[in-house]
């Protein structure tokens, strides 16, 4: 078996642990401000989902905003993103002494501070980061705390006095409906990311307008594949809403037409069997999403969201990452088929069941519930299909879970 979201690492976990108090410690806060700081939270929440029409191009140049953003949403960024990136076997990225990475839509530097945090392995190998922004205050606010992180007591480094190898690039600019504003200069990227920023881009097109989503994804699609080398991967982290979910399906459909394989959650480069609107009302697993506990986030962190009253007891998101083709390996003398599980355990006929995905389509995976909730949302199983049975409701094929 082979998750997605392994538990953090001892030494990771410890250093995620500590970033709440770096955070603090890099941006104090005045007494006075930090007890309406649960409040302000609150109120960033709110401009992200149910208020996106109440807030300004720039609304995080504002101080109250900033802080509860480094304080709240960042950490939290950087907690979901790491139990992405930690597992370097499920999420291949390869890179090489002076690759190039392009963080489109950086803010204050997610990808860069979870990449140190959760690949030890890089820390000290020479990487550039250009990090795109539309708001200067969060770049230069990223970058502080990027320095305090790599350089503070606590940082693990190679040797004592070692400084972080990684040039960090910032630049003013921002991803639009079909283009980048700005240029980025240099040879192309090994990696081409964007977390967190295309769902601020598509929110304003119609939930019925798969077309206008579909152009919105292929125009991106090019773009990332311009900005990256051909033997290069392009990252893309989202919400896991289901908008976000039909978005990363059809950016991945795209990106396959670029020539970019589908490396990580897919185990296959055929259509998408969870493309999300388009499939049936009696689906439990309408579109590409995975979620995870947060038992083992930072405590203080947890605190300010319950102070917040936004708790976060699952972390969901939706990813694709594609790149050069793998080899081929020799086939196996048992048919077996690769199944990405997806959906949460639920009640099936005379059994348990829980949806994944295939290169065959959409697969009931079927079993007792014990065994099946072992196999977390993300797991990756190889498992033989039940010939000539398909689930009556989804119309998916159906494999059987043995008992261990």
């Amino acid at each position: 078996m082979t998750g997605l979201f392994l538990p953090l690492p001892a030494e990771t976990r410890r250093i995620i642990d500590r970033l709440p108090d770096l955070i603090d410690k890099t941006f104090p806060l005045p007494g006075r401000f930090r007890q309406g700081l649960p409040r302000d939270v609150a109120e960033l929440s709110r401009l992200l989902t149910s208020g996106r029409g109440d807030r300004g191009a720039s609304y995080l140049g504002k101080p109250a905003l900033l802080s509860a953003y480094l304080r709240y949403f960042l950490p939290w960024n950087v907690y979901r993103l790491s139990r992405l990136l930690s597992g370097s076997d499920s999420l291949p990225l390869n890179l090489q002494p002076n690759d190039a990475i392009n963080d489109l839509g950086a803010g204050p530097l997610t990808l860069a501070l979870s990449l140190w945090i959760s690949r030890p392995e890089l820390r000290n190998i020479p990487l550039e980061f250009r990090c795109v922004d539309r708001t200067a205050a969060v770049l230069d606010a990223g970058k502080k705390l990027f320095t305090a992180l790599t350089t503070g007591s606590g940082a693990p480094t190679a040797g004592a006095g070692t400084a972080c190898p990684w040039i960090i690039k910032t630049i003013r600019g921002e991803l639009r409906r079909s283009k980048l504003s700005v240029e980025i200069r240099g040879k192309p990227a090994a990696l081409s990311a964007a977390v967190n920023v295309y769902n601020e881009l598509f929110w304003d097109l119609s939930p019925h307008d798969t077309n206008g989503l579909g152009r919105f994804a292929e125009n991106h699609a090019r773009l990332l594949s311009s900005l990256t080398e051909s033997s290069g991967s392009v990252l893309v982290v989202e919400p896991g809403i289901p908008r976000s979910g039909e978005f990363t399906s059809l950016l991945r459909s795209a990106l396959i037409k670029e020539g970019r394989t589908p490396l990580s959650p897919c185990v296959h480069s055929g259509p998408c069997p969870l493309p999300g609107g388009k499939m049936g009302k009696n689906s439990k697993a309408k579109w590409c999403h995975f979620a995870f506990g947060t038992e083992d986030a930072p405590e203080a962190l947890h605190k300010l969201s319950a102070a917040a009253a936004i708790p976060k007891e699952r972390a969901v998101l939706s990813f694709i990452l594609t790149g050069p083709a793998p080899a081929e390996k020799a086939a196996r003398k048992r048919q077996l088929t690769k199944i990405r599980i997806i959906s949460d355990t639920f009640p099936a006929k005379d059994s348990w069941g829980r949806y994944g995905c295939s290169e065959r389509g959409l697969v009931l995976v079927t079993g007792n519930k014990k065994n099946l909730e072992n196999s977390p949302s993300g797991t990756l199983k190889e498992l033989p299909l039940i010939d000539g049975l398909k689930d009556e409701k989804s119309g998916a094929l159906v494999a059987g879970l043995s008992p261990r």
